[in-house]
């Protein structure tokens, strides 16, 4: 593709526009424009059509950085990644009746993922592995994609301790990826550590503490449409996080206005608030990505009633525009901050508001 960057150099900012769109609300699947332009992806189509359609605008995101694409190549490809993301899916959706956490999930995340570190090195943010000296742009976008698309591997095992679980489950996966790539052991071992870190903090148990690993937890937590709750709400699971899930038409991965990158979510039903709170943005919070992202989510006003009109994430606060023009502000619910105060407070009494 011409104008593409040489190895090792930031892309240049080449359009504007979306850079990856999750859609519902219709039928179609199109795959839009190349490299620097939107890429619409449509929930309503067979899982192999879907499946396609995300590789593609994965290759398309990785042209010019072709450590990256033979490690994708590789990936998807690899009996036991392909055997893993199986059986992360049948725990997490036959036997506890969650929403996706398979292949499907491990190629859309891994597209937001590309999208959201486009847009970060657009706006000028420098990931880790840069700002280390241990490698340059091509390596975080290989760090970046193979870590996202590992990331819920270890739910095979348990969804409990699925962070943990992952980590050893992809280090052989891992080594066979990079073994032929960076012959270097000492660089290799450096740019494991990384993937491994994304894999084992995508769920902020521990918080990811580089901005790779950050790119990992908000990429999953994009991950919240009907088209990924609708298979959980079909089999009989019937709670807030599958009905929540089925409020949401659309997330948009996008430039924001002052801040590189805006998360812009849609519902049918301001149930959706849910997934928006529960799941997204306690990512963008507590994540090195915090000072970079913008996070706003509306209904459709063909929706139902209208109570709040839209939110836009402000610091660890939502503000909400009230359908009576209002506003109110509101701190995010952030359960595992709950969590981790509730088991200090038990250790030392003084400790728990912390």
């Amino acid at each position: 593709m011409n104008g593409e960057p040489s190895p090792g150099e930031r892309p240049e900012e080449k359009a504007t526009g979306d850079k990856l769109t999750l859609n519902v609300s219709g039928g179609t699947m199109q795959e839009m424009t190349g490299r620097y332009g939107q890429r619409t992806i449509e929930f309503a189509t067979p899982r192999a059509k879907l499946i396609e359609a995300l590789g593609a605008a994965i290759r398309g995101d990785l042209q010019g950085y072709p450590l990256a694409t033979a490690a994708f190549e590789a990936l998807i490809r690899d009996s036991e990644a392909l055997a893993s993301w199986d059986m992360s899916n049948y725990v997490t959706m036959r036997k506890l009746g969650y929403n996706d956490h398979g292949r499907v999930h491990a190629y859309v995340t891994g597209a937001a993922s590309l999208a959201i570190l486009e847009l970060l090195l657009e706006g000028g943010v420098r990931p880790d592995l840069i700002e280390s000296g241990i490698g340059d742009v091509q390596d975080v976008f290989l760090v970046v994609l193979v870590s996202t698309m590992l990331h819920d591997i270890g739910n095979q095992i348990h969804r409990a301790g699925h962070e943990q679980h992952g980590v050893h489950l992809a280090r052989p996966i891992v080594d066979r990826l990079l073994e032929p790539l960076y012959p270097d052991v000492f660089k290799r071992t450096k740019i494991r550590a990384f993937i491994l870190h994304g894999v084992n903090c995508h769920d902020l148990n521990p918080p990811p503490l580089t901005v790779e690993g950050g790119i990992v937890a908000v990429a999953d937590g994009t991950d919240i449409t009907k088209g990924r709750g609708r298979k959980a709400f079909a089999m009989g699971s019937v709670d807030i996080h599958s009905i929540s899930a089925l409020a949401v038409d659309q997330v948009v991965i996008t430039r924001g206005d002052s801040k590189p990158v805006l998360i812009d979510v849609t519902m049918n039903n301001s149930g959706g608030i849910f997934q928006v709170e529960e799941v997204l943005a306690p990512k963008v919070i507590r994540t090195p990505l915090s000072r970079f992202v913008e996070l706003r989510a509306r209904t459709r006003p063909q929706g139902d009633e209208q109570i709040v009109r839209s939110v836009r994430l402000d610091g660890d606060h939502f503000v909400m525009n009230l359908e009576g023009g209002e506003k109110a502000s509101v701190e995010v619910n952030d359960s595992q901050k709950r969590l981790r105060q509730a088991v200090a407070g038990s250790l030392d009494p003084h400790e728990g508001g912390k």
